[in-house]
């Protein structure tokens, strides 16, 4: 799906935004931008006047490796943990030398649209300031929990190339992360789903169609980036059959994916602390070392 810049913004109103845009970001000053220039895309050509921030966290220079990741909340479609599953990741990023980037995606109230436009957008305006924040433009990730691992596994199976005939810089950006990593994700709509999720995302009466496009264990393909999921098989919340499926799917394709799995633990890893918490963090660290994102930019 093709996010465009809408047409009739003047070239005023553009000179605007990219001279705003210009504000350096320093590493330990977190810097809000709007994500969107003027209105916000609703799918089918519509637009909403609506300000979408994201929270720019880059590392200090001396550990800098040149990797990012954007940051997808959990909440349920209906709300986002911007602490516990935003900023607070962004930190423990920064201290091993990524950049991250929190993204307050539009709650989607039935419109799949906003929260899908959102991430895609994120992941190009990153990408498209690699040069400006000292990152490397194929080294640009995404990272979400629960709900938001829905939306982040979405980034990684429904993007585009960019379009290159665009006005606007960002949007000539191709929207497909680099890698992914998942942390207790939704990811299926059908039969297993997570039902607060699928009624704020798709509606209360999704077609089968629309279920089967963001089941997204069903939308893998060889191009899919590289993946890191990790989930608890006493998850009440979320089954841990979601992140299996994904996992197969990856599989099948030739991904190149790792899955950890705990024998116990609850949805949220006892409040983003303990054992479960410190070990997937500790493994997807070790994981995206194995992967070269960690080295050092030369």
């Amino acid at each position: 799906m093709q996010c465009i810049l809408n047409s009739r913004l003047s070239a005023v109103a553009l000179f605007a935004v990219f001279t705003c845009w210009t504000v350096t970001v320093v590493a330990g000053e977190p810097l809000r931008l709007a994500l969107w220039p003027d209105e916000a895309p609703l799918g089918d050509g519509k637009s909403e006047k609506v300000k979408v921030p994201i929270t720019v966290h880059l590392p200090e220079p001396g550990l800098a490796t040149g990797a990012a990741m954007v940051i997808c909340p959990g909440g349920g479609y209906g709300g986002r943990v911007v602490e516990g599953e935003g900023h607070g990741i962004a930190r423990w990023l920064n201290a091993h030398g990524i950049a991250g980037v929190v993204l307050e995606y539009r709650l989607p109230a039935g419109n799949y649209h906003r929260p899908m436009l959102d991430a895609q957008r994120a992941i190009r305006l990153v990408r498209s300031r690699a040069a400006e924040w000292k990152l490397d433009a194929r080294r640009i990730g995404i990272i979400g929990f629960s709900a938001g691992g829905h939306l982040a596994s979405t980034a990684g199976t429904h993007f585009d190339a960019g379009n290159q005939q665009s006005a606007d810089p960002v949007e000539r950006q191709s929207s497909r992360p680099d890698f992914m990593v998942l942390v207790y994700p939704v990811i299926t709509m059908g039969e297993k789903t997570h039902g607060g999720s699928r009624r704020n995302l798709l509606g209360p009466a999704p077609t089968p169609e629309l279920m089967e496009l963001f089941s997204n264990e069903k939308q893998v393909t060889d191009k899919t980036p590289p993946a890191f999921l990790t989930h608890a098989r006493t998850d009440a919340v979320v089954p841990v059959a979601h992140s299996q499926m994904f996992y197969d799917a990856l599989k099948a394709k030739g991904v190149p994916a790792e899955f950890q799995e705990f024998p116990k633990g609850n949805h949220g890893y006892n409040g983003y602390k303990g054992e479960e918490w410190d070990a997937w963090q500790k493994r997807s660290l070790a994981w995206l070392g194995e992967r070269g994102l960690l080295k050092t930019p030369r």
